[in-house]
């Protein structure tokens, strides 16, 4: 068990970040092993198609069997939205003795890439490519089902309080006020004292539950899977009950159907084959009827049911 005590402050510091960075170091995961992550199968798939393409060797030295990444990797971010480019400028000034601590932490003996001064240009180097063939193309549908995640846990907050919010991060968390505990299989018992400087949540598309940072002196952070990570590779139009098609007709009911997690009107069209402007002007008009509510995410809007919403579509569908 790994406990997290937090003072006062530290409670009122308890935030949420979106990073990139961990969303590619731990979607090393699925190129290890594909047969853990079915959720993400269908890109699995393409990925396959990309391995001539990666430097599997540095790749495959960032990760051990259980799925551990060194802790380099998964830096704490300063901010809610980072920038890859900036999380690369940070591995690159990691010290080349810290990137080989981490390496060795994580699988007992320092990996081949973990030696000499150049060693962190190496892995932002192998690190980049794989982002680029691999990532890039589907950030914008990533970050989507993250910063609904995001908006969600706020919800609960604001409605349930602290306690129920970090409850529900997973089965393997639970808070009894001032500890925060952490099942994680296989990592040694320790009890970390925040002693103010606030707890970080990540959300990620790739942790199938939680991780902390392997060294019992890292920033008070804990990574936490993401509801919605089932939706992420949906291809197909959803098709809603035929009497709320008959009610707002058949795109708006496609969309309040659509709408169980929060989304963007950019991920909204994705998913219904409808263009981003259209999608645009039936989102107005479904929350003008107070249908739907909006919420701002740094610069996106996010858009879910209301609860007048939510009524409709669950008469509509009995």
């Amino acid at each position: 068990m790994i406990e997290f005590v937090l003072r006062e402050a530290d409670l009122v510091g308890v935030r949420f970040a979106i990073s990139p960075l961990n969303e590619l170091t731990l979607s090393l995961r699925v190129l290890r092993d594909p047969g853990r992550y079915p959720l993400h199968l269908p890109w699995s798939r393409r990925l396959a198609d990309l391995r001539p393409e990666l430097d599997l060797g540095v790749l495959g030295a960032l990760i051990n069997p259980r799925g551990w990444t060194p802790d380099f990797l998964s830096p704490r971010p300063d901010t809610p939205f980072t920038r890859l480019d900036d999380e690369f400028d940070r591995i690159l000034a990691t010290p080349p003795r810290v990137v080989r601590r981490d390496l060795t932490a994580i699988h007992g003996t320092p990996p081949a890439v973990a030696d000499g001064r150049r060693a962190p240009e190496r892995i932002v180097a192998a690190l980049r490519g794989y982002w680029e063939a691999a990532l890039s193309p589907h950030w914008e549908r990533m970050r989507s089902v993250l910063e609904g995640d995001v908006v969600h846990r706020g919800r609960v907050l604001a409605q349930a309080g602290l306690g129920a919010m970090l409850d529900g991060l997973s089965e393997r968390v639970s808070f009894q006020s001032p500890v925060l505990r952490v099942r994680i299989h296989g990592a040694p018992p320790r009890r970390v004292d925040v002693a103010g400087s606030g707890m970080t949540l990540l959300p990620s598309l790739f942790a199938l539950h939680t991780a902390v940072p392997v060294d019992p002196a890292g920033p008070p952070l804990l990574i936490y899977a993401a509801r919605g990570t089932g939706t992420l590779w949906e291809t197909h139009r959803p098709r809603s009950a035929a009497a709320l098609a008959g009610v707002l007709g058949q795109v708006r009911a496609d969309l309040l159907d659509a709408l169980g997690e929060p989304a963007s009107s950019t991920e909204l069209a994705r998913r219904t084959g409808v263009t981003t402007s259209a999608v645009n002007q039936h989102l107005r008009a479904l929350r003008a009827a107070g249908l739907l509510v909006a919420h701002r995410h740094g610069r996106h809007v996010l858009y879910g049911r209301s609860e007048l919403g939510e009524a409709l579509r669950l008469a509509a569908a009995r």
